[in-house]
């Protein structure tokens, strides 16, 4: 835990937030600028992967440059000894998942009313080339007067620098995740808007499209199965939203929405907001207009959705596939400038064509073609991409338009005269060479060639091992000091890479990091002892250790090190400075209350005694408000409690002349504790008792006996 703790110099880590796979939120006070701040300090066991810091890293450089009221803002990152940290905008309130929980489910008009500041930011964020990759209800912040924020780009990557997902991970939630990243295809926006669409049929429906017994099937249900239409689950949604979450989890990226500004117009359009500056806020309100506010064509020159293609219509496309486009609508130019008449418009692709629906299938049209790609127009490809969905093949067997083989002018076709004259021979003639030439020089330079296997970092046994069973020779090279590489490993080989079969391989070995004598420091500054074991070449820890000593108190003076001084340390292993915060506190319980009063008068500690029932004698301490051992300044105040005594206990007062094991057996059920002194003779008889009267509750009591009567 950080908590008390100050990073940086600067942020002062007041209380923890949340706790994640990733790092851990705090809530910390910026000293400098004098404000609150959210401080994600990554996990320091994932500190050692430089691909994960760098991701980390990463993060903060993306989302900086993001400056929007529907994202949190990413303030400063930095490194504090084995912390890394980002500080970002404190947003107090909930999370969407807490509201779902409460909630249950929303209506329609409720879950665009939260969507729409969603996919505003992730607008936002795709408009500046940042993919979330994670987008899920725990990412999303709601304050308490409505506004809405995303959080979390921690697996963000600019577009142009993700390109594919890492085979054999799979980066975000599985309950929200896109079938591309399962699969390990490209991802972009596209993701983002499949993710949102998820959650938007979750906060309609109540529940998530897909469960599994493991993570790994829940996520291949993604990749294998269509989420059901939202009316299959629940009643009461507008067909054109239920359309939407079609469009936007569709298992091909092509039929979504091309990014979140997109599918952000149509969620706006279909609650009745013309344009995205209309009641812009950040904030999110359940939409006071019905259905029929949004029904009806969109007219010439709407934007992408704008009311057309999503507000009424049939809900599938006639093929049995499930994606939920048609629609009538007006033409109009479409968010690429390819509008379409009489069928609803989604841009798919972005930027150079538009994917157009209708009742029959789909096609690709140019920028700006009220009807291209249907039938035989000229679609995607000049025409060889028909409405049925398939390349015409006439195109490339050097057909005419009217299924006459040959080409203007009466020339033979042109694959006729390559299968039929001796350009085919030379051509075989000149491949074989090419080819001949090329393995020679593919043999030469790579192909007699064997893989040597990577034994840097294992020991000697095992590098000797492995690479006898490759079919190398092995010989000991020389020994460094190495401060990464433990103690007779391998630090190398020579060759490395690639080798000649049975080639002898030289391994350089570890003789382990720099040691180095952990020079004294006590009773120096603490500027003074970092400077003094940066002089010896050793590492100093960013954080100091607290600590108490016996005697005179020199507060933040230097009262020693971790390791102790004279002690052979690792080069690369930090030491810790151990800093007097007070006197070392002694273990009070046990004695005396006066006594102690004493002492802590002389070490101006103040002492606050509280008197408790207790088993112990009068004036003994029973308890202590601060551990022994804890650093205490001087005036600082140690409450204790004290023994107010056992209570006091009636003694029987017949028992004179009782036998002695009868008045034994009464006192120890009273509780006290019995010492017999028999007076000589051999009698039974009690004589006396000490004390008597009252004794406190444990006590010993004295009983005499004997003398020459009473043997029975």
């Amino acid at each position: 835990m950080l908590t008390g703790r100050m990073l940086d110099r600067r942020y002062h880590v007041r209380s923890r937030i949340a706790h994640g796979g990733m790092a851990t939120v705090y809530l910390a006070t910026d000293t400098r600028l004098d404000r609150e701040v959210a401080l994600k300090v990554m996990h320091a066991d994932l500190a050692r992967d430089a691909e994960f810091v760098a991701r980390f890293i990463g993060e903060a450089k993306s989302v900086a440059q993001l400056s929007h009221q529907n994202i949190v803002a990413v303030f400063d990152q930095g490194a504090d000894g084995e912390y890394l940290f980002l500080a970002m905008e404190y947003v107090p309130g909930r999370t969407l998942r807490s509201l779902m929980r409460e909630r249950g489910w929303f209506t329609w008009q409720e879950a665009l009313g939260i969507m729409d500041p969603i996919l505003a930011g992730l607008a936002a964020a795709h408009q500046a080339g940042i993919v979330h990759r994670d987008v899920k209800p725990e990412n999303v912040l709601i304050t308490p007067d409505g506004r809405v924020k995303v959080v979390d780009f921690g697996l963000a990557r600019a577009s142009a620098a993700v390109g594919n997902t890492r085979v054999g991970q799979i980066i975000g939630s599985v309950a929200y995740i896109a079938p591309e990243q399962v699969t390990g295809a490209v991802t972009d926006a596209r993701t983002d808007v499949y993710s949102a669409g998820i959650l938007l049929f979750e906060m309609l429906t109540g529940r998530q499209p897909f469960t599994g017994e493991t993570p790994l099937a829940m996520a291949y249900a993604h990749v294998n199965s269509d989420v059901p239409a939202v009316g299959s689950v629940v009643g009461g949604v507008m067909p054109a939203v239920d359309q939407l979450v079609g469009a936007a989890t569709s298992r091909d990226p092509q039929w979504r929405p091309a990014n979140a500004d997109v599918f952000w117009r149509a969620v706006r359009s279909l609650r009745g907001l013309s344009g995205p500056d209309e009641s812009l806020s950040g904030a999110w309100t359940a939409p006071a207009g019905a259905a029929g506010t949004v029904a009806g064509a969109g007219a010439a020159g709407t934007l992408g959705y704008g009311g057309a293609g999503f507000a009424g219509g049939d809900s599938f496309d006639g093929r049995g596939s499930g994606h939920p486009y048609g629609g009538a609508g007006m033409a109009g130019p479409g968010l690429a400038g390819a509008g379409m008449a009489g069928a609803g418009t989604l841009e798919a692709a972005g930027g150079s064509s538009t994917t157009m629906f209708d009742g029959g299938g789909y096609s690709r049209g140019a920028p700006g073609s009220a009807a291209a790609g249907y039938g035989g127009g000229g679609g995607y490809g000049g025409g060889e991409y028909a409405a049925t969905g398939r390349y015409d093949a006439s195109s490339y067997l050097g057909e005419t338009p009217g299924g006459v083989p040959g080409e203007p002018g009466g020339r033979e076709p042109f694959l006729q005269r390559w299968l039929f004259s001796r350009r085919l021979a030379y051509l075989a003639v000149a491949v074989v060479a090419v080819i001949g030439l090329g393995g020679g020089g593919w043999w030469l330079t790579s192909g007699r060639y064997t893989t040597v296997p990577s034994v840097d970092r294992t020991s000697v046994t095992a590098a000797e091992q492995e690479l006898r069973q490759a079919g190398f020779q092995v010989s000991i090279g020389s020994s460094e000091i190495d401060n990464d590489v433990a103690k007779n490993d391998v630090i190398s080989t020579s060759p490395s890479g690639r080798a000649l079969p049975g080639a002898t391989i030289v391994l350089t070995v570890s003789l382990g990091p720099h040691m180095i004598s952990v020079p004294p420091v006590a009773g120096k500054s603490l500027q003074q002892a970092e400077q003094a074991l940066r002089a010896a070449g050793l590492t100093v820890s960013s954080t100091t250790k607290p600590v108490g000593v016996n005697g005179t108190v020199v507060l933040n003076s230097v009262a020693g090190t971790v390791p102790p001084a004279n002690t052979s340390w690792p080069q690369n292993q930090p030491v810790i400075i151990e800093v007097v915060a007070g006197l070392s506190l002694p273990n009070l319980v046990g004695q005396d209350v006066n006594a102690i009063e004493q002492w802590a008068a002389t070490n101006n500690i103040h002492l606050q005694p509280t008197t408790v029932q207790s088993s112990q004698p009068q004036g003994i301490i029973v308890s202590q408000s601060v551990a022994p051992g804890t650093p205490v300044p001087p005036g600082s105040t140690v409450s204790v409690s004290v023994s107010a005594g056992p209570p006091e206990v009636q003694i029987p007062g017949n028992l004179i002349g009782e036998r002695f094991q009868q008045v034994q057996q009464t006192l120890t059920g009273l509780g006290f504790k019995v010492v017999g002194q028999q007076q000589s003779g051999f009698g039974q008889k009690v004589t006396s008792i000490s004390p008597s009267g009252q004794a406190p509750a444990g006590s010993t009591i004295t009983v005499t006996y004997g003398g020459f009567s009473g043997f029975f």
